[in-house]
């Protein structure tokens, strides 16, 4: 679509017609502008030129109005808008770290009236987790006996949900390193954007491995200025067959809440508590409440300058006319201005 960058100056276009119609005739000179001694040898060489009259000549007009058109035209800076295009927003640095260990493979959630094990629960919801984070940057953690970097912050979430799809129990080994987890989280996060640093960890259990303790990770985050939420998953009663019978017991006793809740509270995060799939899903809707994305998409439409054009074509036409006046016969532009004037 072609459009104008200065669409008023196009007003100028009757600016010629109306001069020359409405503004006073020009008083004849009293004197003579310059004394050119031998002008009537010229005049007769430019054809029968008759003193103070211009040529009126329907060519030489349209020629003329024809360049003022042209001038005017790149004056008002025409332009080309291409189609609209996205443009990559700045927003958050994310990371996810998932508990992978063993416990993990307990099915002691349900989804259609099916018990589903917990790692395949928070696939599914962290899947949609990050679909819905468009202008942020996601990384993943997964950890069990140690954690591993499985995406940096990233604005791919296509490349970081299929990691996520991979991840499987027991990937990092049985046991769980919460420590750990946090620490190589913050390692990725330390170098971002201040005051956008984000980590959700989400544990069905307690830290019992690893080098380093949750808590110094969690003041080394402090320090970082990262911000982590924290989930712990996991229902709180099971029925069981045993031999004594249909029991019902707490699948999450080794679930530490109390860690989770301190490491959130000391990096100004929250602590959240999923016990089923509803429980999950609307823990993560929480914490997008709580880190919404930077904003909308924003949208541009490529300009391209056409000006050069009409503007090129006016000096070409200008020249054009020049020549054809220089080189026709009884049309020299001494014929066409009455400022000569003869002694």
């Amino acid at each position: 679509m072609i459009t104008f960058g200065i669409p008023w100056l196009l007003a100028l276009l009757p600016l010629p017609w109306l001069v020359r119609h409405f503004a006073p005739a020009a008083k004849p000179a009293q004197s003579a502008a310059l004394r050119v001694p031998f002008f009537g040898h010229l005049a007769s060489r430019a054809g029968g030129f008759t003193r103070g009259t211009p040529r009126n000549n329907w060519k030489t007009w349209l020629v003329l109005s024809l360049a003022w058109l042209l001038l005017v035209g790149s004056a008002a800076r025409p332009q080309w808008l291409g189609p609209a295009q996205a443009v990559p927003t700045e927003g958050r640095d994310l990371m996810l770290a998932l508990d992978v260990s063993g416990s993990m493979a307990q099915d002691d959630f349900t989804v259609s009236g099916r018990a589903v094990d917990r790692l395949s629960v928070v696939r599914a919801v962290a899947d949609q987790f990050v679909a819905d984070r468009e202008g942020d940057r996601v990384g993943l953690v997964l950890f069990g006996s140690r954690a591993y970097l499985q995406a940096p912050p990233t604005a791919d979430l296509d490349t970081v949900r299929d990691f996520l799809g991979e991840a499987e129990v027991g990937l990092a080994g049985k046991e769980t390193a919460i420590g750990d987890a946090v620490g190589l989280a913050v390692k990725h996060l330390r170098n971002r954007p201040e005051g956008d640093r984000v980590l959700v960890l989400l544990s069905d259990g307690a830290s019992n491995a690893g080098v380093l303790d949750p808590m110094l990770a969690a003041d080394l985050a402090k320090k970082e200025g990262v911000r982590i939420h924290t989930i712990g998953v996991g229902a709180d009663r099971m029925a069981v067959n045993t031999v004594f019978g249909t029991q019902i017991v707490d699948p999450s006793a080794d679930l530490d809440e109390k860690t989770l809740a301190s490491i959130a509270e000391m990096t100004g995060g929250q602590s959240f508590r999923a016990k089923s799939t509803e429980g999950l899903l609307e823990v993560y809707r929480e914490i997008d409440a709580l880190e919404p994305t930077i904003g909308e998409e924003q949208f541009v439409r490529p300009t391209k300058q056409l000006f050069y054009w009409p503007l090129g074509a006016a000096f070409a036409l200008s020249a054009l006319y020049a020549i054809g006046c220089i080189l026709r016969p009884g049309s020299s532009a001494l014929a066409s201005s009455s400022a000569w004037r003869t002694a």
